[in-house]
Protein backbone atom coordinates (compact mmCIF):
# COMPACT_ATOMS: atom_id res chain seq x y z
CA UNK A 1 0.00 0.00 0.00
CA UNK A 2 1.26 3.45 -0.92
CA UNK A 3 0.95 5.95 1.94
CA UNK A 4 1.24 9.71 1.65
CA UNK A 5 1.52 11.34 5.06
CA UNK A 6 0.04 14.68 6.03
CA UNK A 7 3.44 16.37 5.91
CA UNK A 8 4.14 14.96 2.44
CA UNK A 9 0.74 15.78 0.93
CA UNK A 10 0.98 19.33 2.31
CA UNK A 11 4.32 19.74 0.56
CA UNK A 12 3.02 18.32 -2.73
CA UNK A 13 -0.25 20.23 -3.08
CA UNK A 14 -0.70 23.61 -4.77
CA UNK A 15 -3.58 25.56 -6.29
CA UNK A 16 -2.71 24.61 -9.86
CA UNK A 17 -2.71 20.85 -9.18
CA UNK A 18 -5.99 21.13 -7.28
CA UNK A 19 -7.61 23.21 -10.04
CA UNK A 20 -6.69 20.69 -12.76
CA UNK A 21 -7.75 17.68 -10.71
CA UNK A 22 -11.07 19.17 -9.62
CA UNK A 23 -11.86 20.20 -13.21
CA UNK A 24 -11.37 16.58 -14.27
CA UNK A 25 -13.47 15.39 -11.35
CA UNK A 26 -16.42 17.64 -12.22
CA UNK A 27 -16.37 16.55 -15.85
CA UNK A 28 -16.18 12.91 -14.78
CA UNK A 29 -19.07 13.36 -12.35
CA UNK A 30 -21.29 14.55 -15.22
CA UNK A 31 -20.24 11.68 -17.49
CA UNK A 32 -22.10 8.34 -17.76
CA UNK A 33 -20.22 5.59 -15.97
CA UNK A 34 -19.17 7.59 -12.94
CA UNK A 35 -20.87 6.79 -9.65
CA UNK A 36 -21.26 8.90 -6.52
CA UNK A 37 -22.88 7.25 -3.53
CA UNK A 38 -24.99 8.77 -0.75
CA UNK A 39 -23.04 10.67 1.89
CA UNK A 40 -22.83 9.09 5.34
CA UNK A 41 -22.91 11.60 8.21
CA UNK A 42 -22.03 10.23 11.63
CA UNK A 43 -20.56 11.24 14.95
CA UNK A 44 -18.05 10.01 17.48
CA UNK A 45 -18.58 8.95 21.08
CA UNK A 46 -19.13 12.64 21.74
CA UNK A 47 -22.05 13.61 19.50
CA UNK A 48 -20.43 16.98 18.79
CA UNK A 49 -17.51 15.19 17.10
CA UNK A 50 -18.69 14.47 13.57
CA UNK A 51 -17.44 12.61 10.51
CA UNK A 52 -18.59 12.15 6.92
CA UNK A 53 -17.91 9.43 4.37
CA UNK A 54 -18.06 10.38 0.70
CA UNK A 55 -17.42 7.62 -1.82
CA UNK A 56 -17.37 7.26 -5.57
CA UNK A 57 -16.04 5.41 -8.59
CA UNK A 58 -15.04 6.12 -12.16
CA UNK A 59 -13.53 4.00 -14.89
CA UNK A 60 -10.09 4.76 -13.42
CA UNK A 61 -10.48 4.16 -9.71
CA UNK A 62 -12.79 3.90 -6.71
CA UNK A 63 -12.41 5.10 -3.17
CA UNK A 64 -13.66 6.99 -0.16
CA UNK A 65 -12.92 10.28 1.56
CA UNK A 66 -13.25 10.37 5.34
CA UNK A 67 -13.70 13.85 6.75
CA UNK A 68 -13.75 14.58 10.47
CA UNK A 69 -14.81 17.63 12.44
CA UNK A 70 -13.85 17.29 16.10
CA UNK A 71 -14.32 20.61 17.97
CA UNK A 72 -13.12 18.77 21.08
CA UNK A 73 -9.64 18.97 19.51
CA UNK A 74 -9.48 22.60 20.62
CA UNK A 75 -8.70 21.42 24.16
CA UNK A 76 -5.87 19.27 22.79
CA UNK A 77 -4.32 22.00 20.68
CA UNK A 78 -5.15 20.05 17.50
CA UNK A 79 -6.97 21.13 14.31
CA UNK A 80 -10.71 20.57 14.28
CA UNK A 81 -10.79 19.24 10.71
CA UNK A 82 -9.17 16.08 9.39
CA UNK A 83 -9.24 14.29 6.03
CA UNK A 84 -8.06 10.89 4.82
CA UNK A 85 -8.55 9.60 1.27
CA UNK A 86 -8.48 5.86 0.51
CA UNK A 87 -8.11 4.51 -3.03
CA UNK A 88 -9.00 0.87 -3.57
CA UNK A 89 -7.07 -1.66 -5.60
CA UNK A 90 -9.94 -2.57 -7.89
CA UNK A 91 -8.62 -6.09 -8.52
CA UNK A 92 -8.24 -7.18 -4.89
CA UNK A 93 -10.48 -4.78 -2.99
CA UNK A 94 -7.64 -3.95 -0.62
CA UNK A 95 -6.56 -0.40 0.10
CA UNK A 96 -4.11 0.52 -2.64
CA UNK A 97 -3.26 3.98 -1.37
CA UNK A 98 -3.97 6.11 1.68
CA UNK A 99 -3.48 9.87 1.53
CA UNK A 100 -3.64 11.99 4.65
CA UNK A 101 -5.13 15.17 3.24
CA UNK A 102 -6.25 17.66 5.87
CA UNK A 103 -4.29 20.55 4.35
CA UNK A 104 -5.00 19.22 0.86
CA UNK A 105 -8.72 19.47 1.60
CA UNK A 106 -8.45 23.26 1.91
CA UNK A 107 -6.97 23.43 -1.61
CA UNK A 108 -9.48 20.91 -2.99
CA UNK A 109 -12.46 22.86 -1.62
CA UNK A 110 -11.12 26.19 -2.84
CA UNK A 111 -10.43 24.65 -6.25
CA UNK A 112 -14.12 23.82 -6.65
CA UNK A 113 -14.89 27.49 -6.09
CA UNK A 114 -12.18 28.57 -8.54
CA UNK A 115 -13.28 26.13 -11.26
CA UNK A 116 -16.89 27.29 -11.03
CA UNK A 117 -15.91 30.96 -10.86
CA UNK A 118 -13.67 30.53 -13.90
CA UNK A 119 -16.56 28.97 -15.81
CA UNK A 120 -19.33 31.32 -14.68
CA UNK A 121 -18.07 34.71 -13.47
CA UNK A 122 -17.61 37.62 -15.85
CA UNK A 123 -14.03 37.76 -17.15
CA UNK A 124 -13.51 41.32 -15.88
CA UNK A 125 -14.65 40.54 -12.31
CA UNK A 126 -12.36 42.48 -9.96
CA UNK A 127 -14.17 42.79 -6.62
CA UNK A 128 -14.53 39.72 -4.41
CA UNK A 129 -16.63 39.65 -1.25
CA UNK A 130 -16.10 36.75 1.14
CA UNK A 131 -18.51 35.87 3.94
CA UNK A 132 -16.59 34.03 6.62
CA UNK A 133 -13.30 34.57 8.43
CA UNK A 134 -12.18 31.03 9.23
CA UNK A 135 -9.28 28.93 7.96
CA UNK A 136 -10.98 28.04 4.67
CA UNK A 137 -11.80 31.64 3.72
CA UNK A 138 -8.14 32.39 3.04
CA UNK A 139 -7.85 29.54 0.53
CA UNK A 140 -11.07 30.54 -1.25
CA UNK A 141 -9.79 34.07 -1.77
CA UNK A 142 -6.37 32.94 -2.98
CA UNK A 143 -7.90 30.46 -5.42
CA UNK A 144 -10.32 33.01 -6.92
CA UNK A 145 -7.59 35.65 -7.16
CA UNK A 146 -5.60 33.26 -9.39
CA UNK A 147 -8.29 33.10 -12.07
CA UNK A 148 -9.85 36.58 -12.02
CA UNK A 149 -8.20 40.06 -11.93
CA UNK A 150 -9.15 40.72 -8.31
CA UNK A 151 -8.14 44.17 -7.07
CA UNK A 152 -10.28 44.35 -3.92
CA UNK A 153 -11.49 41.82 -1.37
CA UNK A 154 -14.30 42.70 1.02
CA UNK A 155 -14.28 40.59 4.19
CA UNK A 156 -17.63 40.14 5.93
CA UNK A 157 -17.53 38.60 9.39
CA UNK A 158 -19.39 38.83 12.68
CA UNK A 159 -16.16 39.38 14.61
CA UNK A 160 -14.13 42.41 13.52
CA UNK A 161 -10.97 41.00 15.12
CA UNK A 162 -11.22 37.82 13.04
CA UNK A 163 -12.04 39.84 9.91
CA UNK A 164 -8.93 41.96 10.41
CA UNK A 165 -6.84 38.84 11.02
CA UNK A 166 -8.01 37.40 7.68
CA UNK A 167 -7.21 40.71 5.98
CA UNK A 168 -3.66 40.57 7.33
CA UNK A 169 -3.21 37.03 6.03
CA UNK A 170 -4.52 38.07 2.63
CA UNK A 171 -2.16 41.04 2.57
CA UNK A 172 0.76 38.66 3.16
CA UNK A 173 -0.18 36.57 0.11
CA UNK A 174 -1.62 39.04 -2.41
CA UNK A 175 0.27 42.04 -3.77
CA UNK A 176 -1.72 44.95 -5.13
CA UNK A 177 -5.05 43.75 -3.71
CA UNK A 178 -6.92 46.07 -1.36
CA UNK A 179 -8.71 44.40 1.56
CA UNK A 180 -11.57 45.87 3.59
CA UNK A 181 -13.76 44.77 6.47
CA UNK A 182 -17.25 45.37 5.10
CA UNK A 183 -20.89 45.20 6.18
CA UNK A 184 -22.97 42.50 4.43
CA UNK A 185 -25.11 44.84 2.31
CA UNK A 186 -22.16 46.95 1.20
CA UNK A 187 -20.14 43.84 0.42
CA UNK A 188 -22.87 42.38 -1.75
CA UNK A 189 -23.66 45.61 -3.57
CA UNK A 190 -20.06 46.20 -4.64
CA UNK A 191 -19.13 42.60 -5.50
CA UNK A 192 -18.54 40.98 -8.85
CA UNK A 193 -18.01 37.65 -7.06
CA UNK A 194 -19.45 36.61 -3.68
CA UNK A 195 -18.11 33.58 -1.82
CA UNK A 196 -19.79 32.24 1.31
CA UNK A 197 -17.69 29.91 3.44
CA UNK A 198 -19.41 29.58 6.81
CA UNK A 199 -21.29 27.09 8.98
CA UNK A 200 -24.45 29.21 8.85
CA UNK A 201 -27.93 27.80 9.24
CA UNK A 202 -29.75 30.91 7.98
CA UNK A 203 -29.22 33.29 5.04
CA UNK A 204 -26.25 35.62 5.36
CA UNK A 205 -27.72 38.44 3.26
CA UNK A 206 -30.83 39.59 1.40
CA UNK A 207 -31.42 38.52 -2.20
CA UNK A 208 -31.99 42.07 -3.46
CA UNK A 209 -28.54 43.13 -2.22
CA UNK A 210 -26.93 41.12 -5.03
CA UNK A 211 -26.44 43.14 -8.19
CA UNK A 212 -26.93 42.02 -11.82
CA UNK A 213 -24.07 40.01 -13.26
CA UNK A 214 -22.74 38.82 -9.89
CA UNK A 215 -21.43 35.31 -9.48
CA UNK A 216 -22.04 33.61 -6.11
CA UNK A 217 -20.22 30.52 -4.84
CA UNK A 218 -21.84 28.92 -1.79
CA UNK A 219 -19.19 26.70 -0.19
CA UNK A 220 -20.41 25.97 3.32
CA UNK A 221 -23.61 23.93 3.04
CA UNK A 222 -22.95 20.19 3.19
CA UNK A 223 -25.53 18.72 5.59
CA UNK A 224 -29.24 19.04 6.36
CA UNK A 225 -30.16 22.34 7.97
CA UNK A 226 -27.17 24.35 6.84
CA UNK A 227 -27.93 27.43 4.74
CA UNK A 228 -26.01 30.48 3.52
CA UNK A 229 -28.10 31.97 0.71
CA UNK A 230 -31.60 33.50 0.65
CA UNK A 231 -33.91 31.20 -1.34
CA UNK A 232 -35.25 34.22 -3.24
CA UNK A 233 -31.85 34.60 -4.88
CA UNK A 234 -32.46 31.34 -6.73
CA UNK A 235 -35.47 32.88 -8.44
CA UNK A 236 -33.18 35.52 -9.99
CA UNK A 237 -30.22 33.32 -10.88
CA UNK A 238 -28.97 30.50 -13.07
CA UNK A 239 -28.18 27.59 -10.73
CA UNK A 240 -25.17 25.26 -10.86
CA UNK A 241 -23.64 22.75 -8.48
CA UNK A 242 -21.18 19.87 -8.23
CA UNK A 243 -23.86 17.13 -8.07
CA UNK A 244 -27.56 18.05 -8.40
CA UNK A 245 -28.99 15.08 -6.49
CA UNK A 246 -26.70 15.76 -3.53
CA UNK A 247 -27.09 19.54 -3.62
CA UNK A 248 -30.87 19.22 -3.47
CA UNK A 249 -30.58 16.83 -0.51
CA UNK A 250 -27.82 18.25 1.72
CA UNK A 251 -26.43 21.25 -0.16
CA UNK A 252 -27.58 24.84 -0.52
CA UNK A 253 -30.36 23.89 -2.92
CA UNK A 254 -32.14 21.82 -0.25
CA UNK A 255 -33.83 25.20 0.41
CA UNK A 256 -34.65 25.78 -3.27
CA UNK A 257 -38.34 25.42 -4.01
CA UNK A 258 -38.10 25.13 -7.80
CA UNK A 259 -37.72 22.17 -10.13
CA UNK A 260 -34.63 19.93 -10.00
CA UNK A 261 -34.17 20.43 -13.74
CA UNK A 262 -33.28 24.06 -13.05
CA UNK A 263 -30.02 22.97 -11.37
CA UNK A 264 -27.13 22.18 -13.74
CA UNK A 265 -24.04 20.13 -12.96
CA UNK A 266 -20.95 22.30 -13.44
CA UNK A 267 -19.26 19.34 -15.16
CA UNK A 268 -21.79 19.59 -17.97
CA UNK A 269 -20.81 23.24 -18.47
CA UNK A 270 -17.10 22.38 -18.45
CA UNK A 271 -17.72 19.62 -21.01
CA UNK A 272 -19.74 22.07 -23.14
CA UNK A 273 -22.88 20.00 -22.87
CA UNK A 274 -24.80 22.76 -21.09
CA UNK A 275 -24.65 26.57 -21.14
CA UNK A 276 -23.05 28.53 -18.32
CA UNK A 277 -23.40 32.31 -18.14
CA UNK A 278 -25.76 33.39 -20.91
CA UNK A 279 -25.75 37.17 -20.37
CA UNK A 280 -23.49 39.73 -18.73
CA UNK A 281 -26.24 40.82 -16.32
CA UNK A 282 -27.24 37.28 -15.33
CA UNK A 283 -26.67 36.25 -11.71
CA UNK A 284 -25.05 32.83 -11.42
CA UNK A 285 -24.98 30.66 -8.28
CA UNK A 286 -22.75 27.65 -7.71
CA UNK A 287 -23.36 25.33 -4.77
CA UNK A 288 -20.51 23.14 -3.56
CA UNK A 289 -21.61 20.36 -1.23
CA UNK A 290 -18.42 18.41 -2.00
CA UNK A 291 -18.18 15.17 -3.97
CA UNK A 292 -15.88 12.19 -3.55
CA UNK A 293 -14.50 12.38 -7.09
CA UNK A 294 -12.88 15.71 -6.20
CA UNK A 295 -10.92 13.95 -3.48
CA UNK A 296 -10.10 10.88 -5.58
CA UNK A 297 -8.81 12.90 -8.53
CA UNK A 298 -6.73 15.13 -6.24
CA UNK A 299 -5.34 12.06 -4.49
CA UNK A 300 -4.43 10.49 -7.82
CA UNK A 301 -2.63 13.68 -8.89
CA UNK A 302 -0.73 13.79 -5.60
CA UNK A 303 0.30 10.15 -5.98
CA UNK A 304 1.58 10.84 -9.49
CA UNK A 305 3.58 13.82 -8.22
CA UNK A 306 4.91 11.80 -5.29
CA UNK A 307 6.14 9.04 -7.62
CA UNK A 308 8.01 11.59 -9.71
CA UNK A 309 9.60 13.38 -6.78
CA UNK A 310 10.24 10.27 -4.64
CA UNK A 311 10.58 7.34 -7.06
CA UNK A 312 12.35 5.17 -4.48
CA UNK A 313 9.24 5.26 -2.31
CA UNK A 314 6.90 3.97 -5.03
CA UNK A 315 5.11 0.71 -4.37
CA UNK A 316 6.13 -2.00 -6.90
CA UNK A 317 2.52 -3.03 -7.50
CA UNK A 318 0.14 -0.45 -8.98
CA UNK A 319 -1.52 1.07 -5.88
CA UNK A 320 -4.55 2.47 -7.66
CA UNK A 321 -5.45 -0.53 -9.77
CA UNK A 322 -5.47 1.39 -13.04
Amino acid sequence: MYIVTEDRSSALIDHELAFRAVTEAFVAAATPGAALFPVVIGHGSDADDQFTLKSGASGRFAGVKIGTYFPSNDARGLPRHGTTILLFDQESGRIGAAVEASQVNAYRTAAADAVATHALARAESSVLTVFGTGHQALYECLAVARIRPITRINVVGRDRTRADALRRRLDEHLDGVETRATAPETGCASADVIVTVTTARAPLFEADWVGPGTHVSAMGCDSPGKQELPPALCDRAALFCDLPSQSLRIGEFQHFGGEPEQVTAIGSVLARRAPGRTAADRITVFDSSGIALQDLYVAEALLARARVTDPDDATPADPVGE
